[in-house]
Formats: structure tokens, C-alpha cells, sequence
């Protein structure tokens, strides 16, 4: 979708430098969610680093010779900081800012230790993994993730990368929501691509899309009342054309598959009211297609 966002060429155009965008833009999807795993663990060993200073105070209180360790005992931040194939990546690919960066680790942490969230964490007296699940995402859904400063600082730090956030911030919690004790160290190290096929998807959407581009608007137009041109333009007609490539190019895509994918797509980057409209439109081209027997699916199961 961003490739074709940032497309300013003609349907006659060659596409090979667009291609080399998009897969670079794919990798550096994964190198934005290395690097906010690395900060996961930077702020899990300001946690360690937090309590050991408190217990070295000279006049030190009660509570800072025997502090809280629930925070520092977090098992599923232990599962991140000690997975040895997630820090080499980090070392080898040199994703971790924080070092050098140690005020962005320090503000979160503040806000973390001073929040409710922290407060009726460390008053429970159990301890269970799910608990420790449950803190983290909390943690990282309401304090990490919104952070305006963390925001400005990716923005700085890699310009494409605003775009790539909230796909990478739905990709840590949906990978920490399912991450069990006995998961092996490669979960935290999902692969860019299933396969070469899955790649080959990638660049064949996007060309096809682009090829097609202008049948496509035509298409949308005919669906729609009071269209805006410039709507058209924007992420909702970038949308609807790809979702109209995978209905007519991709017979083994089940048209369901395509509607929630886009559905999902546009409530995360489009406007609120977007996903309405891009069901209305997608569900009036599915029930042509399929009175008319066009774009037949192929595949058992497939509707």
C-alpha cells in the first residue's frame, strides 16, 4: 500500500524501481519491529538497573533496601531479553538506538513506574506468566506504543517508519498475545516472507495494481454515488484497487479472505468512516462478479 501511495508514474511506466521500494520497505518493516524489541529489553534492564541503585542508597528507606522485583521478574520480559537469537539479530543488524539513545528508555520507564497500571502490578501478590503477559501488553498498548516522543524519534530516525508503526505495533502484541513459556526463540523472529511465493505475491499485487490502476477507478466509480476525486487518490482508492486486483488476478483468494484483509487495513490507516464505505463498494463489485460469473474462485472451499 505505501509503494502505491507513493507512486507518481503512469501505468506504462517500468515498475523495477517501485519493486525495489516495496521490498525495502518490507525489510524495514522488520527492522522497526527488531528495534522495538530491543527497546523492550532496554527498559526490562532499567527495571534490574532502577532497583539495584535504590538498594545501594545510603539512607535508603525500608522500601528501597527490599524493593518491589515484580517488574525486574517479569517472566515474559525475561523471555525477550534472554532469547540469544533475537539479540544477535539486534547486535548483528545494529538495531539497538537505545544505548546511545538512554532518554527515550528513561522517559518510558518513568511514565511505566508512575502509572496505575504499575501500581496495581505490583500490589498483587501472585505471580503467574499470564499476569506478567497481561502487564507488558497493557504496558505496551497504553504507554509505549501512543508515546508522542517515541513517535517524533522513529519519525527522525527513519522517515518511512511513521507509516510502518502501527503495522509493527499490531505485529508485537498480536506475537506477544500468543508467546508461551515454551515458545522456541525463533517465534520472536517471524520471517519477513513464508516463501519466495509469498514475495512474488508481494511484487505481483503491487504491479498488477499499477498496471491496472485506471480499469480499476473506472470500476469504482460505477459503484459509487457523489464521488470524490480526490478520495480516489487517497488510501481508500489505493484500497479498493488493490482489493479489485486480488478479486480479478488472484483466483485462489477467496473474495472473504480480501474484504476483511482490507477492512482491517483501512480501520488501522484510513479515516473512521472508511471502512464502511470500502465494505459498501467491495460488497457491490463481489455480488456483480458473482451474478455475472466473472472472476471465478478456483480451490476447494473458496467463495
Amino acid at each position: 500500500m505505501q509503494s502505491l501511495y507513493a507512486f507518481k508514474g503512469t501505468e506504462s511506466d517500468d515498475f523495477k524501481k517501485d519493486e525495489k521500494f516495496l521490498l525495502h520497505s518490507l525489510d524495514s518493516i522488520h527492522d522497526l519491529y527488531i528495534s522495538v524489541l530491543a527497546l523492550l529489553t532496554e527498559i526490562h534492564k532499567k527495571s534490574i538497573d532502577y532497583n539495584q541503585k535504590r538498594q545501594k542508597k545510603l539512607l535508603g528507606t525500608d522500601s528501597d533496601k527490599n524493593p518491589n522485583t515484580k517488574f525486574q521478574d517479569n517472566q515474559l520480559l525475561h523471555l525477550i531479553s534472554e532469547n540469544q537469537m533475537l539479540q544477535g539479530v539486534i547486535e548483528k543488524k545494529k538495531l539497538n538506538f537505545w544505548d546511545l539513545d538512554f532518554e527515550y528508555v528513561d522517559l518510558l520507564f518513568k511514565e511505566i513506574i508512575n502509572s496505575n497500571l504499575y501500581s496495581a502490578y505490583i500490589s498483587e501478590t501472585t505471580t503467574s506468566f499470564k499476569e506478567d503477559k497481561q502487564f507488558v501488553l497493557d504496558v505496551y498498548t497504553n504507554i509505549i506504543a501512543p508515546n508522542d516522543k517515541l513517535y517524533d524519534y522513529f519519525e527522525d530516525k527513519k522517515l518511512t517508519w511513521v507509516d510502518d508503526l502501527p503495522v509493527v505495533n499490531t505485529l508485537v502484541v498480536k506475537l506477544l498475545k500468543k508467546l508461551k513459556l515454551t515458545s522456541p526463540e525463533t517465534y520472536l523472529l517471524p520471517d519477513v516472507y513464508k516463501d519466495e511465493d509469498d514475495r512474488e505475491f508481494a511484487r505481483d499485487l503491487m504491479n498488477k495494481t499499477l498496471l491496472n490502476g485506471s480499469k480499476y477507478s473506472q470500476e469504482i466509480s460505477g459503484k459509487t454515488t457523489n464521488w470524490d476525486s480526490e478520495r480516489l487518490a487517497s488510501i481508500d482508492g489505493i484500497l479498493l484497487r488493490m482489493a479489485i486486483c486480488e478479486f480479478q488476478k488472484f483466483p485462489s483468494i477467496p473474495h472473504k479472505v480480501t474484504l476483511n484483509e482490507y477492512l482491517e487495513i483501512a480501520k488501522e490507516y484510513s479515516t473512521p468512516k472508511s471502512s464502511i464505505f470500502i465494505n459498501g463498494v467491495l460488497d457491490k463489485i463481489v455480488k456483480e462478479y458473482k451474478s455475472n460469473d466473472l472472476y471465478p474462485k478456483s480451490g476447494r472451499g473458496l467463495m
